[in-house]
């Protein structure tokens, strides 16, 4: 290996370990909030790439009838706990989500341009967190561990068969946000590795200002730290909820459009990006923000040094840092 492949690895692994920084964050911020360890999150990254790619082509995505349906059973789980006292409530949860769900299948027919079918892939993305939460987790939320982790796993299955049947088995491929390269010391960098870099560095300061400074994220901060004590002082743990549910589900749509220019997706691509993502997290405790950042900028790195040395066993190595982590850490609380 010489300097110039070294250099185009390290490009490779950064790009890939901003992804999985972004999506290490979310599952750091849904388990913090609600103990689930959220499994689907890598469904939100396939579901966007493949909405993106169909209303750029001139189709109506999948997601529009996906959604519908989640809409439809969020209204009758909801009206079988509130009665027909809360038709009204039902009703108005239920229009944004059914408003772009029309406005996707029109954008479809008039060919609009990338930005505007950009923002409403996310959106439309974006309404599957709570929807999913209400539907799924809301009635067990004060469920063992253990529970919600089998739950999250029927999900992610669910989801899975979901995803097969409303976008099919095709892959696809989307055109890069910004089709250029930069020479940087010699070495081309793509400019959708810029814009995947500086995306994450937006995103996680969007977030961490949230967090700071908004009412929304002071709530789900306090649910997180104390969840007991925050229910006490006015705080909705349904609402906290359904918020960190919808951050993972906008960054898992953000991520999913970034890495479809640079890769083919397919209706399960995004499990093993978020495995990877979730490796991430458990460098991290499931606990920590910044270590799990860290650690998702490694994951990236060693992935990518790993498929020049090993390519055959490049997932195995990523997934074997686990073992490690998860020894050393028990070993910690022995003690």
């Amino acid at each position: 290996m010489n300097a110039f492949v070294a250099a185009y690895l390290t490009q490779d692994g950064l790009a890939n370990g901003a992804i999985y920084c972004l999506l290490a964050i979310a599952l750091v911020l849904v388990f913090a909030v609600t103990r689930i360890i959220f499994i689907p999150q890598g469904e939100f990254i396939s579901y966007a790439a493949l909405t993106y790619v169909a209303l750029r082509e001139g189709h109506t995505p999948g997601t529009v009838g996906l959604l519908l349906a989640l809409v439809a059973g969020a209204g009758f789980i909801d009206l079988l706990r509130e009665g027909f006292g809360g038709l009204v409530s039902v009703v108005r949860r239920s229009l944004a989500p059914v408003g772009l769900a029309g406005l996707a299948a029109v954008s479809a027919r008039f060919g609009l341009p990338a930005l505007v079918d950009l923002l409403i892939t996310v959106a439309l993305v974006a309404c599957m967190g709570p929807l999913l939460y209400r539907i799924v987790y809301r009635r067990i939320a004060q469920a063992s561990s253990l529970v919600l982790l089998i739950v999250a796993v029927a999900h992610h299955l669910v989801m899975l068969g979901l995803g097969l049947y409303f976008f099919g088995p095709e892959g696809v491929r989307a055109a890069p946000l910004i089709d250029a390269s930069v020479s940087l010391f010699g070495v081309p960098v793509q400019a959708q590795t810029i814009v995947i870099l500086l995306s994450c560095a937006v995103l996680v300061g969007g977030l961490y200002v949230i967090s700071e400074r908004s009412f929304y994220g002071k709530a789900m901060r306090a649910a997180a730290i104390n969840p007991i004590g925050a229910r006490l002082m006015g705080i909705s743990a349904e609402l906290a909820g359904e918020t960190a549910f919808l951050v993972a589900a906008v960054i898992g749509a953000i991520s999913g459009i970034l890495i479809s220019g640079a890769t083919t997706i397919y209706y399960d691509s995004g499990f093993l990006l978020g495995l990877k993502g979730f490796v991430a997290g458990i460098l991290g405790g499931l606990a920590s923000f910044p270590l799990a950042g860290i650690g998702a900028f490694g994951v990236g790195l060693l992935e990518s040094f790993a498929s020049f040395y090993a390519s055959g066993f490049k997932e195995t190595i990523v997934f074997a840092l686990i073992i490690p982590i998860l020894l050393w850490r028990s070993m910690a609380k022995a003690r």
